[in-house]
């Protein structure tokens, strides 16, 4: 076995288990660093598989954006209550049959897929973020131009909406 395989069959397990941690555990900020921890397994897994560009996206929206965003959020709340945010489980029995049959029904699809067909498809280079980031700049700018304005509109109301509860009070 190689090191790299090693190396992603260790990132699999810390994913597995820090996202079994989270179902289990009744923290919520717990759960967010447990969260964290898988995030960071995943984006690491994409590096592993040369997809260095999804790599480096996930960590930068998903740990460093929405994940922080998440955990100032639950400290700033458990501030105002004075209690740690704990969350109790309302099915116990019907979720894991859910998540169970969800897995078999996976787990069978994935069976029957035709895999051979993967290696006849289109390489892709060797530096894939150049490729990326060229094709997002000449075919798809438009379409990147207004997700950057909508997302720019979203902000400005977001302060908007801010400043005007702040005078309320």
């Amino acid at each position: 076995m190689s090191a790299s395989l090693g190396f992603f069959y260790f990132l699999g397990i810390i994913a597995i288990l820090s996202a079994m941690g989270i179902l289990i555990t009744k923290n919520v900020l717990l759960g967010a660093f447990l969260l964290i921890i898988s995030f960071f397994c995943i984006a690491g897994i994409y590096v592993l598989a040369n997809a260095s560009f999804i790599g480096v996206t996930q960590l930068l929206i998903y740990v460093g954006g929405i994940l922080i965003l998440m955990i100032f959020g639950i400290m700033l709340t458990s501030k105002l209550n004075g209690k740690a945010l704990v969350t109790e489980n309302h099915n116990k029995f019907i979720g894991p049959l859910i998540g169970t049959l969800f897995f078999l029904v996976l787990s069978y699809v994935l069976l029957l897929g035709n895999y051979s067909a993967i290696n006849e498809g289109t390489i892709m280079p060797e530096n894939n973020i150049t490729f990326i980031g060229v094709h997002l700049m000449s075919d798809y700018l438009v379409a990147f131009e207004v997700a950057a304005v909508l997302l720019l509109l979203a902000l400005i109301g977001a302060a908007v909406m801010s400043e005007q509860k702040r005078e309320n009070l």
